[in-house]
C-alpha cells in the first residue's frame, strides 16, 4: 500500500504542479491574467453575480397569449379534421378552449370520433418522462363538442415551453458575447437571467427575448385602404408595417401560401448592392424545397416577410428562388441586423416572455461578499491546520500539505473548466476543507487503533490506509449523490454550491489516497519508524 512505482510518483507530483500553475492566475494582476487567458488555458475563475455584481432579470411566460395561440392552433386542426370527414361545422374560441358546433345531428358521431384524436398528448417532464397527459379534455353536449384545457396538461405544456425557451435564450445570449450568463428555470413558468458584470441589461436583452417568429407569406389579392373598421377577407390576416405601424397589410394564412422560418439554418448580417444593412439567410433542404415551390408558383406576385407579426418588407417575386437562401431587408440599422441574426439563428421562442422583476447588483456588494467569503475561508483553513498539527503532530502536517494541494486543485479545475464561483460556491470550498481533513482523520485513527492492537509501525500504517478506504469511499459517494441531486433540481446559487462540493469530493479522494499516502511513504522510507507518533 505504501509502495509507489516511479511513474506513479511522477504523475502525482505533476498533477500537483499543474494544479498550482493553473490556479496561479487567480492571484496575479489583471494584465497578466488577460495575457495568460489569451495565450494559454490558464485563466482566473469567473465570478458569479453575487460576487462581481451585474443584473438579475426575472421573466415569465405570457400564459394568456400562449393559451390564445394554442386555442387558434387547435381550431385550425379542428377545421382540417372535419373537412376531411365532410362534416358541416362552426368553430368558436372560448376562454376555456375551442367550441365546435356540428351542423347535422347525424354527423355528430363521426365528428366526435375524428376530433377525439386531437387531444394533443403532452409529456409530463423529467420526473414522469414517457407519461403522456392530454392538453385538452373533450366534452360532448348534443351537437356541441368542446375542447377544454386540462389543468395538468396545460401546466406540462407551459413547463415544456419554458424548457425550450431556456435553450434558445442560452444560445442567443451566447451570441451576444456575454460571458457566464446564468439562465435558470424558476417554478413552471418563470426564467431567471443573471448577467454578471452587466450594469444595464436592456442592451443585452434587447432582441434576446423577442419571439423571433419569421414567416414568408403571400399578400392577399385585396389590400386595405387603411380606413377605420376594415376587416381582412377570409384566410387573410392583418399585420402592421415596420415603417409605419398605423398602416397594415393583409397576408394569406393558408399553409400553402406561407413558409415558416423554423427551417432556417443560418442568418448573418450583410449589406446589399446599394450598401443597405440586410440579413442574409439560408434554409435547410426541407425549407429550401418549400421556399422554392412557393416562389416558383407565384412569380410576379409580392410576398411579405413577417417577423413577430410585423411586415418587415414585401418584395416582388421576380423569379423562383431555388437556392434556399435570400435576404431580409427593411431599412435596418447595422445593430438591428446583428441582433436579428442572433435571434433567427437561435430559433423562434415557443412562448412570449414578459418581464416581472429587474434588479442590479452593485460592485460594492460583490466586493463585500468576496471579502467576507475569503475571510471565512482563511479563518476556517487556519483553524483546521492548527487543529491537525495539535492532534496528530507530524501526520497532521502531512494532512495539511495535502489539504492545501486539494484546495489548489479545486481552484484550478474551476478556473480551467470555466465554472462560475458564487458565494454558496465558497461555502462548498469551505465544506471541502472539512471533508478532506475528515478523510485523513479516519485514516489516522485507524492507524492509531492498529498500533494500539500490537501491530508494527509499518503494518499499522499499511492497514490503516487499506481499512479506511471503504469507509471514505462510502461517505464520499453518498455526498456526491447529494451534490448531483442538488445540481439537477436546484437553481443558480444551489448549483454553485453543488459544483464546488462535487469537485471537492474528487480532489479529496485524490489527495487522501495518493498525495497523503505518498508523503507518508517518503517519511517511512527515510525514518524507518519503530513507533507511530500519533
Amino acid at each position: 500500500m505504501l509502495y509507489f512505482a516511479r511513474w506513479k510518483i511522477i504523475l502525482i507530483i505533476a498533477a500537483a504542479v499543474v494544479a498550482i500553475l493553473l490556479a496561479l492566475p487567480n492571484i496575479l494582476p489583471k494584465p497578466y491574467q488577460d495575457w495568460l487567458a489569451a495565450n494559454t488555458i490558464a485563466k482566473p475563475m469567473v465570478l458569479g453575480l453575487d460576487l462581481q455584481g451585474g443584473s438579475n432579470v426575472l421573466m415569465e411566460v405570457d400564459r394568456k397569449l400562449l393559451i390564445e395561440s394554442l386555442s387558434k392552433q387547435q381550431a385550425a386542426d379542428v377545421r382540417v379534421a372535419l373537412r376531411e370527414v365532410k362534416t358541416g361545422f362552426r368553430v368558436n374560441l372560448t376562454p376555456r378552449g375551442v367550441m365546435v358546433n356540428i351542423s347535422k345531428p347525424e354527423d355528430v358521431d363521426k365528428a366526435y370520433e375524428a376530433l377525439s384524436k386531437l387531444r394533443q398528448q403532452v409529456d409530463g417532464g423529467i420526473f414522469s418522462s414517457g407519461v403522456q397527459t392530454p392538453l385538452f379534455d373533450i366534452e360532448r353536449n348534443g351537437q356541441q363538442i368542446n375542447f377544454v384545457f386540462s389543468e395538468k396538461g396545460l401546466d406540462n405544456k407551459i413547463s415544456g415551453s419554458v424548457d425550450q425557451v431556456l435553450k434558445i435564450i442560452t444560445n442567443r445570449i451566447a451570441g451576444t458575447g456575454v460571458v457566464e450568463a446564468s439562465i435558470q428555470k424558476q417554478g413552471k413558468d418563470r426564467i431567471v437571467i443573471q448577467l454578471p458584470g452587466v450594469g444595464n441589461p436592456d442592451e443585452i436583452l434587447k432582441g434576446v427575448v423577442d419571439p423571433g417568429v419569421l414567416s414568408f407569406q403571400l399578400l392577399c389579392d385585396v389590400q386595405p385602404m387603411n380606413t377605420a373598421n376594415e376587416k381582412p377577407p377570409p384566410d387573410c390576416e392583418a399585420f402592421p408595417l415596420k415603417e409605419d405601424a398605423k398602416q397594415s397589410m393583409w397576408v394569406k394564412t393558408a399553409s400553402n401560401a406561407k413558409v415558416d422560418g423554423q427551417d432556417l439554418v443560418d442568418a448573418q448580417p450583410a449589406f446589399d448592392q446599394s450598401n443597405q444593412a440586410v440579413v442574409s439567410f439560408r434554409f435547410n433542404q426541407r425549407g429550401a424545397l418549400k421556399f422554392g415551390k412557393l416562389t416558383a408558383d407565384n412569380v410576379g406576385k409580392p410576398f411579405a416577410i413577417v417577423l413577430d407579426g410585423v411586415v418587415q418588407s414585401f418584395p416582388r417575386i421576380n423569379e423562383p428562388i431555388l437556392g434556399g437562401s435570400g435576404q431580409i431587408s427593411g431599412n435596418f440599422s447595422v445593430e438591428e441586423t446583428n441582433s436579428l441574426s442572433v435571434v433567427l439563428r437561435s430559433g423562434a421562442l415557443p412562448a412570449k416572455l414578459v418581464p416581472v422583476e429587474q434588479r442590479t447588483v452593485g460592485p460594492s456588494l460583490g466586493s463585500d461578499s468576496i471579502r467576507s467569503g475569503v475571510v471565512a475561508s482563511i479563518i476556517g483553513l487556519a483553524l483546521v491546520l492548527v487543529f491537525m498539527v495539535l492532534v496528530y503532530g507530524i501526520f497532521g502536517i502531512f494532512a495539511n500539505i495535502a489539504l492545501i494541494v486539494n484546495l489548489v486543485m479545486v481552484i484550478a479545475i474551476m478556473s480551467v473548466v470555466g465554472f462560475t464561483l458564487t458565494l454558496p460556491g465558497i461555502a462548498g470550498i469551505v465544506l471541502t476543507m472539512g471533508m478532506a481533513v475528515d478523510s485523513n482523520v479516519l485514516i489516522y485513527e485507524r492507524i492509531r487503533e492498529e498500533w494500539r492492537n500490537g501491530r508494527t509501525a509499518l503494518n499499522s500504517i499499511e492497514t490503516g490506509f487499506k481499512a479506511a478506504l471503504a469507509t471514505i469511499l462510502d461517505a464520499n459517494i453518498t455526498a456526491l449523490i447529494a451534490a448531483v441531486v442538488l445540481f439537477g433540481v436546484g437553481s443558480g446559487p444551489v448549483r454553485g454550491f453543488a459544483v464546488t462540493h462535487a469537485i471537492g469530493i474528487f480532489t479529496t479522494m485524490f489527495t487522501a489516497f495518493t498525495f497523503t499516502r505518498l508523503i507518508v511513504s517518503w517519511w517511512v522510507r527515510s525514518t524507518k519508524p519503530k513507533t507511530i507518533p500519533l
